[in-house]
């Protein structure tokens, strides 16, 4: 957006003696019209931006202008970097550049080096390795909707692979164990409801545009039911995946037994998803008790076998 990009150059132009048009030209990714342009729009609205011809040209706001930045700490700014590098990939190229030159033009000269060590030190990238290229596009689509406060229609699968349409008013984006979900008023079940993004499919940003409710505050409940859903199972592990395991369980559920092997307490939910996740820990792991879900792993092991010995030519 131009206002943006205007207090942007105009931050860059409080931290730096002379930038050339060419630099803010590269910089906020416009043609150097684009940045002469805006010049004469921040000359407009006051501050004084002085023009110096030639080779080692450029512009800059008069000295008796500028203002003192120390309200902030280099501790303060490199948190802000920090946490800026870590949402990269939620926000889009040009809302990166903008923030990032607001940010940056409060670093110290002396100060730069010192703080741009700091903010790299601790790098949090919430981009699978591998998956779903819609996901992304998903993201931008429903940014796009929050800003402009309009209506979504899509396809929703749940667990059973039962398509149904929906149409929302979207108002969060979750992100909870590595999953993207959105959080929206549904117009078919008339209330809050959480779609997980990789079972959405025909996304589509509708011309119609809602009036805001009131959002519940947290998504608590949903917690709160997968927490009632849970029971304890007793398993027998061995050390090559008690990292994985600790992902799902504290380390005072987690008991030594003999060479190399661990009993575990591990919270477990009776569904499709919960026995999928004792068989992603492989041959490295058995289910003790209770009996139920020992029974129900061997049945399910039973079929897993007769589709692989089935003859497929």
């Amino acid at each position: 957006m131009k206002v943006d990009r205007l207090i942007s150059i105009i931050m860059v132009l409080l931290e730096r003696r002379k930038i050339s048009a060419k630099s803010l030209s590269e910089m906020f990714e416009v043609s150097l019209r684009t940045i002469y342009r805006d010049i004469d729009a921040i000359n407009m609205a006051g501050i004084p931006i002085v023009s110096t011809p030639g080779v080692h040209g450029g512009f800059h706001i008069m000295e008796e202008y500028k203002v003192d930045k120390k309200l902030f700490t280099t501790s303060d700014i490199s948190t802000l970097l920090m946490g800026l590098g870590s949402i990269s990939s939620m926000l889009t190229s040009e809302e990166m550049v903008h923030t990032l030159a607001k940010v940056k033009s409060l670093i110290p000269a002396e100060q730069a080096s010192d703080i741009e060590f700091k903010s790299n030190q601790i790098a949090i990238d919430i981009k699978p390795w591998m998956g779903n290229e819609n996901q992304q596009l998903f993201l931008d689509v429903i940014k796009i909707s929050f800003q402009k406060q309009n209506l979504l229609s899509f396809l929703y699968s749940d667990r059973k692979g039962n398509i149904s349409s929906r149409k929302i008013e979207p108002y969060k984006l979750v992100l909870k164990e590595n999953h993207w979900y959105v959080q929206g008023f549904c117009l078919e079940k008339q209330d809050f409801r959480l779609f997980k993004l990789f079972r959405i499919s025909n996304l589509i940003m509708l011309d119609e545009i809602f009036i805001p409710r009131k959002l519940p505050t947290t998504i608590s409940e949903f917690t709160d039911v997968m927490t009632k859903k849970q029971t304890e199972i007793k398993l027998l592990i061995h050390e090559s995946i008690l990292d994985w395991v600790q992902h799902y369980c504290s380390s005072e559920h987690i008991i030594p037994y003999g060479d190399n092997q661990f009993i575990v307490h591990f919270p477990f939910i009776v569904d499709d998803f919960g026995y999928s996740l004792l068989f992603s820990f492989g041959d490295k792991c058995e289910c003790l008790e209770p009996l139920e879900v020992r029974t129900e792993m061997i049945r399910r092991v039973r079929n897993m076998k007769k589709l692989y010995e089935r003859d497929v030519t």
